[in-house]
């Protein structure tokens, strides 16, 4: 082959792959849900769309990058506002697993998970009653996400073995999966002494403890972040926007 021809053939090449870069875009973008009418669903219920007007549903469904198709198990699921969410993006050929305590379900959720469960869009959701250095069904395996919202500040004032939880919660993503975890932001210094109070949890305290189990910080989302809020109120009285981190990690592949 001569100069002329390799080059040419080289050219041909190289077109080729930027064609398949192009179209592997256009699909991952393709694939991407429409967050933003998802959370608009005419059928959702006043309350959620309250609820909506803090938690920015469409944002952290972005970030977290919620997928049709995906398995995902949602920790401390309550009464359900996020695993409905979660359920309408995976859609039908998707499966969330909504994890609850049996105490927790007894003293804060009573029948709201269940009567939120009746939903036409909850039917591919699996309630899951396991103690949460425990929380994970057989199975549960090869999740493509753990979601934590808002809970995990719980955790370290209840009976509970949180390195355990945190292990099995590895264990139970495939390698690459995902764990999105927010929570109310406390002063610096504080760690888990204001969680009952205040329910808060400081941010580094989080981080150190989830790191141990093996999990990778790949990104940060500042959306629910609010420097008005002094982080000394008890979180269901502050007159302002409460402060907010949003942390996402993946198991290692």
């Amino acid at each position: 082959m001569n100069r002329s021809s390799r080059r040419m053939a080289m050219g041909t090449a190289l077109a080729a792959v930027a064609l398949l870069v192009v179209q592997s875009a256009r699909a991952q973008d393709a694939a991407a849900p429409d967050y933003a009418a998802i959370v608009a669903a005419p059928d959702r219920s006043d309350a959620d769309r309250q609820a909506d007007q803090r938690r920015q549903p469409a944002k952290m469904l972005a970030f977290a990058g919620v997928k049709p198709g995906m398995t995902i198990l949602d920790m401390e699921a309550n009464a359900g506002y996020s695993t409905e969410l979660l359920a309408r993006t995976v859609g039908p050929s998707g499966k969330v697993y909504a994890q609850d305590s049996a105490a927790v379900i007894e003293r804060f959720v009573k029948d709201k998970f269940d009567t939120r469960a009746q939903k036409p869009a909850m039917k591919n959701v699996v309630h899951v009653v396991r103690n949460f250095d425990d929380p994970i069904p057989p199975e549960a395996t090869n999740l493509d996400m753990i979601t934590f919202f808002f809970a995990y500040h719980d955790i370290t004032y209840m009976e509970v073995d949180r390195a355990a939880m945190n292990k099995k919660m590895f264990a139970a993503l495939k390698p690459g999966g995902f764990l999105v975890i927010a929570d109310h932001s406390a002063k610096s210094g504080e760690g888990t002494s204001v969680a009952k109070t205040l329910h808060r949890i400081e941010e580094s305290t989080l981080r150190q403890e989830v790191e141990a189990a093996g999990f990778k910080l790949v990104a940060e989302g500042d959306f629910l972040h609010h420097a008005e809020d002094p982080r000394d109120i008890p979180v269901f009285k502050a007159p302002v926007p409460i402060d907010e981190f949003v942390l996402k990690y993946q198991k290692p592949q």
